[in-house]
């Protein structure tokens, strides 16, 4: 199998005796991740879960874009929310996302129905929508294990 990783440079998380504070880097920044006071953070960033619906959300505005643009339509500013919620079916647990769309501005309905199509191949979507296996590694070369094969 050839391997070719989507990131020159794997996001890199570490965590310290502050509970849950989480310094997440990328290749040209750094956010903070938390957990909420109920969950015995301090708030300090978003959890994994708004991480998660950020991902979308921001995937799906980025496309819309992308495309809104190459057609050349007036559609000045466009606006996502995502939530999820949760069920256990036949001792199966089923997550459920919703992703709203809102235009501002006049949208022909020929229009919206070709963008929540497009909202439907953002790449998040299609990770979110398919299989997907985490492989965990321990300590593979200092966690320089996901890192491009040379």
């Amino acid at each position: 199998m050839n391997m070719q990783y989507r990131l020159d440079k794997p996001v890199h998380g570490a965590i310290g005796v502050e509970k849950y504070q989480c310094t997440i880097e990328w290749r040209n920044g750094r956010i903070i991740a938390d957990e909420p006071p109920t969950n015995g953070g301090k708030d300090t960033g978003p959890n994994p879960t708004d991480l998660l619906l950020s991902s979308l959300a921001s995937c799906t505005l980025i496309t819309l874009r992308m495309y809104i643009d190459h057609k050349k339509w007036n559609i000045p500013e466009i606006a996502v929310n995502a939530n999820l919620y949760q069920e256990t079916k036949d001792e199966k647990l089923i997550t459920f996302i919703d992703r709203d769309i809102i235009f501002t501005g006049t949208v022909e309905q020929i229009q919206k129905d070709r963008l929540i199509e497009v909202a439907k191949r953002c790449p998040i979507s299609k990770i979110l929508e398919n299989k997907v296996q985490i492989q965990t590694t321990i300590d593979k070369e200092n966690g320089k294990g996901n890192q491009v094969p040379q």
